[in-house]
């Protein structure tokens, strides 16, 4: 719960720095990185708290960034590498991924009425 009040301040911080710099408004949230403290399973309720926040009105938002691929994880480069796992960052598998999209789509359509 935490990590979720620090994202959403963290994102009003941002959207205040914006109006007063008079630039675009317009956010798009990287759920991993600094978000999920490098850890790429915390991009679930970072994901999680951008839906609540365009659910709650938020019309700021206009994508996310997401660390995924078809293997969850990631890998050093050998000679046995696995296919579908990141040899960079740590990434969401593919099933996370569609739970993410998921919701998403969900909280825009609950956004939209």
């Amino acid at each position: 719960m935490v990590k979720i009040l620090i994202t959403t301040l963290n994102l009003l911080l941002k959207l205040y720095q914006l109006t007063e710099a008079e630039v675009n408004e317009s956010i798009m949230v990287d759920a991993s990185h600094g978000n999920s403290q490098k850890i790429f399973k915390n991009q679930i309720p970072v994901i999680s708290s951008v839906c609540e926040q365009i659910i709650n009105g938020n019309k700021n938002l206009n994508g996310v960034m997401i660390e995924s691929h078809l293997v969850e994880g990631n890998q050093k480069i050998s000679d046995n590498l696995v296919y579908g796992q990141s040899i960079t960052d740590g990434c969401m598998n593919i099933e996370d991924t569609e739970g993410c999209f998921k919701e998403l789509d969900a909280a825009v359509s609950k956004s939209r009425g």
